[in-house]
């Protein structure tokens, strides 16, 4: 029984299918298609804007998807879809993006407050009206189709936009007032879909490939060749998750040590692992790690 999966598509398109390409699944479309190939005869894909999959997935209509926390909370649909898993990646980079107010760097806004009778321009209206209640605020929150970073202060008082790294809103000469939502990207499913046994365990199976391909994308493989006389200086250089690798080579008085690391320690090992004796050091690139 295939599974019916929806991929984002916009921003999140290009990086998703990266990510599944690690997980080990080839997946293409033509610019002009929104029905993926993918090389898995249990999985049919839909290319759906992300800010529809919830709603989809909620009405069964496919049976999972790929989608920011956002627009499930946009939707309605925290608790009505289940989340299998957080997927910790996005456009640019794997942090999470912010919905944040933001207005021009010289306008009298500066909290929550002072937005009091004011007009905000937003693609998420539900958020931002959920966020001025909880702060006991009345202003005009109307709908933006785009380009919402140049609508204030002309056309609005303050925008609501979602930032990854706040370089399109310093670009338009705005400032945050406050971030009033954090989101990362989920995987979700049909209560229904998740219930049924065969469509559970492929759905099991995808998560834990994509979250394998995603905590390797943060770690190599360090491999090196350490004499006898200091193996034991070179195990305790090389960090490991559980302890490294230990193998005799054919010569005796020689072993080779392995360990996947972080690689962003990697700097640092290195020169740790010279000094303590070791040789041949290489480092090597992962596609998936299982825990």
């Amino acid at each position: 029984m295939a599974i019916v999966l929806g991929l984002p598509k916009g921003s999140l398109q290009e990086s998703t299918f990266a990510l599944f390409k690690r997980a080990g699944f080839n997946v293409s479309c033509s610019s002009r298609s929104y029905y993926p190939s993918i090389d898995d005869e249990e999985i049919k894909c839909r290319l759906l804007r992300p800010q529809e999959m919830s709603r989809y997935v909620k009405l069964g209509k496919i049976d999972a998807g790929i989608c920011g926390f956002d627009w499930i909370y946009e939707n309605g649909n925290v608790g009505k879809v289940e989340e299998i898993c957080e997927l910790n990646y996005s456009k640019a980079t794997s942090n999470p993006v912010r919905w944040v107010i933001a207005v021009p760097n010289d306008s009298k806004i500066k909290s929550v407050k002072d937005l009091n009778g004011k007009t905000i321009a937003t693609e998420a209206i539900g958020i931002v009206k959920n966020y001025l209640k909880k702060n006991k605020v009345k202003a005009d929150v109307e709908f933006s189709w785009g380009a919402t970073e140049v609508k204030a202060p002309e056309l609005v008082d303050a925008i609501v936009d979602l930032t990854e790294t706040g370089s399109s809103l310093r670009a338009n000469n705005l400032r945050i007032v406050d971030t009033i939502l954090t989101s990362t990207t989920r995987f979700i499913a049909n209560k229904e879909s998740w219930k049924n046994k065969a469509k559970r365990e492929k759905l099991e199976q995808l998560k834990m490939l994509l979250l394998g391909a995603l905590d390797a994308q943060r770690r190599v493989l360090l491999k090196c060749n350490a004499p006898a006389k200091t193996l034991d200086k070179v195990v305790k250089a090389m960090p490991a998750i559980n302890s490294p690798t230990v193998n005799k080579l054919h010569d005796a008085d020689w072993f080779a040590v392995e360990s996947v690391v972080e690689e962003k320690k990697v700097r640092d090992i290195i020169p740790q692992l010279k000094a303590a004796g070791a040789t041949g050091i290489i480092e090597l690139p992962l596609n998936k790690i299982i825990f």
